[in-house]
């Protein structure tokens, strides 16, 4: 196919892109966020941000390496390292993804029961509905998909502007308080407050990847997509700031707990009109929906793709490429999610998914560090190399060793797992094993 007919324009895709990393973490984790930094909480999200931004040149280069993998992370593990770390890196990534999808669409299911006034014990099936609506959205093709997010992520930036701008005309005609909204406390000026407060929020960058899952159909090829994985974060670092400053000058720092709304709080504080809380909600459902639509897309092309290198079963092989969808894998990855939606405990999912998270960035590094080294041929290049992967590497590491214990004793546990799995699965089939020498 030329490569100027693909369909999807940049700017779309890097809508995309907004859609899966604005969703329910800039409704919810930035409260949190404030309730364990204080003001410092605008650190915390730099310091989150920056390392996001340096994983987005990685994955910059590499989808332009590799533009028609539809696996993101895995892709690259898989062709830097084989079948091993792929398989291990590939279901991690894909489970994060897979879990994102319940989680998310019990945020709008949540808002959505607020909204109307009924019962919250209907936020789960306002959530199936959701996820049943958003997988035959990604089934009628990609490019329909894409152009749907763009059109919710517009009205979200928007209703995050109106937000942002309401609060500089409250600080404005408060000026003689808010100061004190910035006051630090003994238990928050601290780096293990900022560092708690980091480790919380990394995951509301996490969905930048699903532009690489499709870098093939964007209209200027690989380079251009790399651009708009890039312009994401550095549009949601932007966005995230703004916002977490517009908290803290509607309400004081100190003021906020880990609670899942915290802008209709600051609204709250601050005597806000009520159409402002009506439009909160409504940003609300449309970042939970054009959140849980990206995570659909990138979970089932994930699984498409490890099904492609014959990881993972063929019932995930189906692809209709008259509208470049994986049929099955995104079935599937409802089904999940939906299934998920019951599970009794949603920390342990949590911390598997977080994990999966960092872990896939971690191997995404040394996969850069891998192609540089065999000189594999780019159209856009990671700036500052080696420096930055090693950078990224050491930021992701600390973020790893930061997590709460149990979370990291789950994601390790998961890994032991996937090993134990793999050469079981090899056994099983009498593969060849493979023997190097690292050592003269």
């Amino acid at each position: 196919m030329d490569e100027g007919k693909r369909g999807i324009s940049p700017a779309i895709a890097a809508a995309v892109g907004l859609g899966a990393i604005i969703g329910a973490g800039i409704f919810v984790l930035s409260g949190t966020a404030l309730a364990l930094a204080g003001p410092l909480a605008l650190v915390a999200f730099i310091l989150v941000g920056v390392v996001a931004l340096l994983v987005a040149f990685e994955i910059g280069e590499l989808s332009s390496i590799m533009p028609h993998a539809k696996g993101a992370a895995y892709s690259y593990v898989f062709s830097a390292f084989g079948s091993e770390m792929g398989f291990i890196t590939g279901l991690l990534l894909y489970f994060s993804f897979a879990t994102a999808i319940p989680v998310v669409a019990l945020g709008f299911g949540s808002y959505l029961a607020s909204i109307l006034g009924v019962s919250a014990s209907l936020e789960i099936p306002f959530a199936i509905a959701l996820i049943f609506v958003l997988a035959v959205v990604n089934l009628i093709g990609i490019k329909k998909a894409a152009k749907a997010d763009s059109v919710l992520v517009a009205i979200k930036i928007a209703i995050l502007g109106i937000f942002i701008a309401f609060a500089l005309l409250f600080a404005l005609n408060n000026s003689t308080v808010i100061a004190s909204h910035f006051s630090i406390t003994p238990a928050e000026d601290s780096i293990g407050a900022i560092f708690a407060a980091s480790v919380a929020i990394f995951f509301a960058f996490s969905g930048f990847q699903t532009i690489s899952t499709f870098t093939s159909r964007i209209n200027g090829g690989a380079r251009a997509a790399a651009k708009a994985v890039i312009a994401a974060v550095v549009i949601s670092i932007v966005l995230y700031v703004l916002v977490v400053l517009g908290l803290m000058l509607l309400a004081p720092a100190s003021s906020y707990g880990i609670s899942g709304d915290p802008l209709s709080f600051a609204l709250t504080a601050s005597h806000a009109p009520r159409y402002l809380f009506y439009l909160v909600d409504i940003g609300a459902l449309i970042a939970t929906a054009s959140a849980c639509l990206a995570m659909t897309l990138s979970a089932s092309r994930v699984g498409f793709q490890m099904s492609e290198d014959r990881l993972l079963p063929g019932i995930m092989r189906k692809y209709d490429p008259r509208r470049d969808v994986a049929s099955n894998a995104v079935v599937l990855s409802a089904v999940i999610g939906i299934v998920m939606l019951f599970a009794g405990n949603v920390y342990v999912i949590a911390a598997i998914s977080n994990f999966g998270l960092l872990f896939s960035y971690l191997m995404t590094s040394l996969a850069l560090m891998h192609f540089r080294r065999a000189g594999a041929p780019a159209t856009f290049r990671a700036p500052f190399y080696p420096y930055l992967p090693v950078v990224a590497i050491i930021g992701i590491i600390a973020f790893m060793y930061g997590m709460p214990q149990e979370a990291l004793a789950v994601g390790v546990g998961a890994v032991l797992s996937l090993i134990v799995i793999y050469y079981f699965l090899r056994e099983e089939r009498r593969k060849k094993i493979v023997r190097i020498r690292l050592f003269k």
